[in-house]
């Protein structure tokens, strides 16, 4: 059993409740979504072979790393075949695995990892791809994150969060600017008069070390 590994990276964790730890991340290769403002394009094509590693290689190259944060990220994880049992045998290794997902992949077979979950606003391009059934998954231990290029991405984001009464699902919710694309105090000012249990966050990574510089 194999797995498209694009590349295995020591660094902090710059978004989430976890932001400003340090992190192994493993980042997947391959996804079937194209948001517009995506910022991992090299780990796009699912038919790209990069790494292919098994279980027993990926446990060897994290362990080099004195770290049991675990990010699984891509790319999209969950697309992969048989990545439950992957995210189990990190688990059983006394890991701490968080899985950044875009909302689209089915979600329910990562139940021992922390889900970060995407729902794609409309500037994306990409929304209409939004698994709403995964919203019946999402528990307290998990994040909710809308990256937004606008108001009107983030009016949108605050419509959903209402619809589906996310507040009460999700440990977090998180509005995320797209790097470059949105004021940050403006974006700042609508968190703060929104009346929602909802967060702001930057990408501390992309504020510490080029925004384009990969491994980070």
């Amino acid at each position: 059993m194999k797995f498209n590994i694009s590349e295995i990276f020591y660094s902090l964790q710059g978004e989430g409740s976890r932001a400003g730890r340090p992190c192994v991340f493993i980042r997947m290769q391959g996804c079937e979504l194209r948001c517009s403002w995506c910022d991992t394009p090299y780990a796009l094509d699912l038919n790209e072979t990069a790494n292919l590693m098994d279980t027993d290689e990926i446990l060897d190259a994290i362990a080099k790393y004195d770290c049991k944060l675990i990010n699984l990220t891509g790319g999209e994880p969950l697309v992969h075949k048989n990545i439950s049992i992957l995210i189990d045998s990190l688990s059983i290794n006394g890991y701490e695995v968080t899985i950044e997902t875009n909302g689209h992949a089915d979600i329910s077979i990562a139940n021992n990892a922390v889900r970060i979950m995407d729902l794609k606003c409309p500037d994306s391009g990409m929304s209409k791809f939004n698994n709403y059934q995964n919203i019946e998954y999402i528990s307290k231990t998990d994040e909710i994150k809308f990256v937004v290029a606008s108001k009107s991405d983030f009016d949108w984001a605050i419509g959903k969060i209402e619809e589906h009464s996310l507040e009460e699902k999700a440990g977090y919710i998180f509005i995320s600017p797209v790097f470059g694309k949105i004021d940050l105090e403006a974006l700042a000012n609508l968190v703060i008069s929104s009346g929602k249990n909802i967060k702001m966050q930057l990408q501390m990574h992309k504020f510490i070390w080029d925004p384009n510089r990969r491994g980070v």
